[in-house]
């Protein structure tokens, strides 16, 4: 594997090691964690530096709330751990999404895949197939969206992306990612709202796809 360039923000991997982040985008950080040694120094960092800070936290009275408020959060997904066993090319918390299993891809066209890992109200995140040379038709975006490089790579107006790589984007970001020579691509790539394709059959298809 080359070596990582593009790496989860510090504002980001805070929120994470809080356990604040959404569970689609926790996916993606905690499967980057899994391959990228920089980037789980830097959780251990804000896991020691959290640790520090509850120790020299003084005792406050709490709420009378925090009960439910406490059973109200066992509802939610759990925020996915970086696990280090891999199988083939997909990092273990993408495993522990897949069940263990291998991906149960449905076509978009053109050669594109999906597999659709969780999807609530909150966001989506799904593992994408693109054959070489192939391009993801021009987008922009709602909101935030990460896409993680596990096989292949990927280059668009911002540059370069590989294994290991995490493409950051937002509401100012316009792209037509397009997949490199080589091994296809395939990324896990987490949104916490629909994209913006410019182009009319996109658009058509994109109910039908839930990208």
């Amino acid at each position: 594997m080359s070596a990582i360039t593009h790496h989860i923000p510090d504002d980001m991997m805070a929120a994470y090691a809080a356990g604040t982040l959404p569970h689609p985008f926790a996916m993606v950080v905690a499967a980057h964690v899994s391959l990228c040694a920089d980037c789980r120094a830097t959780l251990e960092a804000y896991h020691t530096l959290g640790g520090a800070l509850l120790e020299q936290t003084e005792d406050i009275e709490v709420s009378k709330g925090l009960k439910s408020n406490l059973m109200a959060l066992l509802d939610e997904p759990a925020p996915p751990e970086p696990v280090f066993d891999a199988k083939g090319i997909y990092p273990g918390p993408v495993m522990a999404a897949l069940k263990g299993r291998s991906p149960r891809w449905k076509t978009l066209g053109m050669g594109v895949k999906q597999s659709i890992l969780s999807e609530t109200e909150g966001g989506s995140v799904r593992l994408l197939y693109i054959p070489a040379g192939q391009a993801v038709p021009d987008h922009s975006h709602n909101g935030l969206e990460l896409t993680l490089v596990l096989q292949g790579s990927f280059s668009d107006e911002t540059g370069r992306f590989g294994v290991g790589d995490v493409e950051i984007g937002d509401e100012d970001l316009e792209h037509t990612p397009i997949a490199d020579a080589g091994d296809a691509c395939i990324c896990l790539a987490a949104t916490d709202a629909p994209l913006r394709f410019n182009a009319f059959l996109p658009r058509l298809l994109q109910p039908l796809f839930r990208i």
